[in-house]
């Protein structure tokens, strides 16, 4: 169904090829995992499914890519529309219209299907994806993981044969991932879709997957195989696979029943132990939160580890980074938020988990001053955001949105780090700095527009950390990230948190909250439904526990990291 031959794309003013030697085939009915560091071309390879790659991008194409038997270079995009069905990483590019309804029927109108036709097909795929809630909402009033899945919606109503897909679940919550993919293997499965996917989180998606594409590095031929194949020499690879190699299980195991099923042994040379830290960055030495009272907490406070308590040089505990009371806010006519209360201090790393629309976002806009509160008190650094000059309030809180272009405006990396450092009053080079520790190999003359979703993110990361603020803020910060991009975030925020910066971060990534986080706050219809320490608060979830506390359960480790100190002590 889809067939590349000896496929090579270079780019205008490249000196290299993007991807070189493309030759692989998916046949009709299979669904195809592409994996890969970040910045390898995966995203040029789903371009070149659908003709984007190169009608739109420019470039030029060596090679042959057929779909359905269509010279994707003879056919435009909008001629392999009744055939390809597509989503990129970026869904709000996707969108023509305004509600999640008209979006879902977009497609098939401009297929010319009858409309009853039209009607049964919105019907079956609002139930199918959980949008029937949605079927009204204007788009822009949506969270980003319901975005997504309006996306993914919109491209299945006209029923293709083939579906590319680049990123489909980076903005969904662990539930709303699994009804995704489930949905896909259903098409696969019973109608014989043809799938194609990108995909970082290989710890969601690749037991779905009847053969892997591995793109080991910029430039190099795929490696091709089943998923246990493929995993046993790949650069990325999931948690679960990362412990099957430590323990030395052969063949690895994909899903976490596989895995539970050989950690016996495992499970026994832990017993006598504990781990070494909980959250990742030391739940023994984080700070308490100054004020706590009048939180919900689903977990037993006794079994939580002695904490110490910030205090300044003068012996006096130190004020809390962030403090919000009673916090009530509609947005679009929807209460976003209600009666939320939460307290950060200083060395804190807090993640925010629950289902897409949940409050998380509303809640980081409304601690760097973007959403005025409609009842209750929020004070970051002792001021309150909404009245806060931007001047002033930069040198306070800094929030990395879930779209980094929003800041992004210049014309190259180099010019985006000057910007940067003036903006913060920072030494020059100081934003390149970071931009090196996240993205090694990113030249300085390219442009913002050109770098992968996660390359992107890395530098909007580094251009708000540059002015080092008090408070940090993040909205799903490991969006497009691979598992060596993400390890490197990790240790530069644990670096941040160790300086006594205050971090919070809305996240649907499970394994970042294990390795990251303090303590776990679970929103659910803008209400603070549990807050508690993070090895407690995820462990007793089944949505929002990591891969390695599934399979060493009811043992308390969150990490393969937490896991293999302790082995090696």
């Amino acid at each position: 169904m889809i067939r590349f031959e000896h496929v090579s794309v270079t780019y205008d003013g490249a000196t290299e090829p993007a991807v070189r030697d493309i030759d692989f085939e998916v046949p009709e009915g299979e669904l195809a995992l592409l994996v890969g560091p970040s910045g390898v071309g995966k995203s040029t390879v789903l371009g070149a499914v659908n003709g984007l790659v190169p009608h739109f991008t420019g470039g030029t194409l060596r090679g042959r890519v057929t779909v359905a038997g269509r010279d994707t270079r003879a056919h435009r995009p909008r001629e392999l529309a009744d055939v390809v069905g597509s989503v990129g990483q970026d869904p709000l590019s996707h969108f023509v219209t305004d509600t999640v309804e008209d979006e879902l029927a977009y497609g098939m109108e401009s297929l010319g299907l009858a409309p009853e036709v039209m009607r049964r097909r919105v019907e079956e795929t609002l139930d199918l994806l959980g949008l029937t809630g949605l079927r009204n909402r204007p788009i822009a009033t949506l969270s980003g993981g319901q975005r997504q899945r309006v996306a993914i919606g919109s491209v299945l109503t006209p029923h293709p044969r083939v579906l590319v897909l680049d990123e489909p679940t980076s903005a969904l919550d662990p539930a709303a991932a699994e009804e995704v993919l489930a949905v896909l293997q259903r098409l696969v499965h019973d109608l014989g879709t043809t799938v194609l996917l990108a995909e970082h989180r290989l710890e969601r998606v690749v037991h779905y997957a009847d053969r892997v594409v591995l793109l080991p590095a910029p430039g190099t031929r795929p490696v091709l195989g089943t998923p246990a194949e493929v995993m046993a020499v790949s650069p990325v690879y999931p948690p679960v696979v990362a412990l099957g190699r430590l323990a030395g299980w052969s063949p690895l195991p994909l899903t976490i029943r596989d895995a539970r099923r050989r950690a016996g042994t495992l499970r026994d040379q832990l017993a006598p132990r504990t781990p070494a830290s909980a959250g990742g960055a030391g739940t023994a030495d984080r700070p308490r939160p100054a004020a706590t009272a009048g939180k919900p907490t689903t977990v037993a406070k006794a079994a939580a580890p002695a904490v110490k308590t910030p205090t300044t040089t003068a012996g006096a505990p130190e004020a809390p980074t962030a403090v919000v009371e009673g916090l009530a806010v509609r947005r679009g006519g929807v209460e976003a938020l209600r009666q939320v209360d939460l307290t950060v201090g200083p060395g804190e790393a807090v993640a925010l988990m629950g289902r897409n629309g949940a409050g998380k976002s509303t809640l980081l806009a409304t601690l760097v001053g973007l959403v005025v509160p409609d009842r209750g008190r929020v004070r970051v650094g002792g001021a309150a955001p909404h009245r806060t000059r931007p001047t002033e309030l930069v040198r306070r809180v800094g929030l990395v949105p879930q779209e980094p272009r929003d800041l992004l405006y210049a014309d190259t990396v180099a010019a985006e780090c000057a910007a940067a450092d003036r903006d913060a009053g920072a030494a020059p080079g100081s934003c390149r700095a970071l931009v090196s520790d996240l993205l090694p190999g990113v030249a300085d003359g390219t442009h913002p527009r050109d770098l992968s979703e996660g390359q992107r993110l890395a530098l909007a990361l580094a251009v708000v950390l540059t002015a080092r603020p008090p408070l940090l803020l993040l909205d799903e910060p490991t969006r497009g990230l691979d598992y060596a991009a993400k390890a490197r975030l990790v240790t530069v925020l644990r670096g941040l948190v160790a300086e006594g910066h205050s971090l919070v971060l809305a996240t649907h990534d499970v394994e970042l909250a294990a390795e990251l986080a303090h303590r776990v706050v679970i929103l659910a219809d803008g209400e603070v439904v549990a807050d508690g320490p993070a090895a407690e608060v995820v462990v007793a979830s089944p949505s929002f526990a990591p891969q390695v506390a599934k399979v060493l359960a009811p043992q308390p480790w969150l990490t393969v990291a937490q896991v293999r100190e302790a082995l090696s002590a």
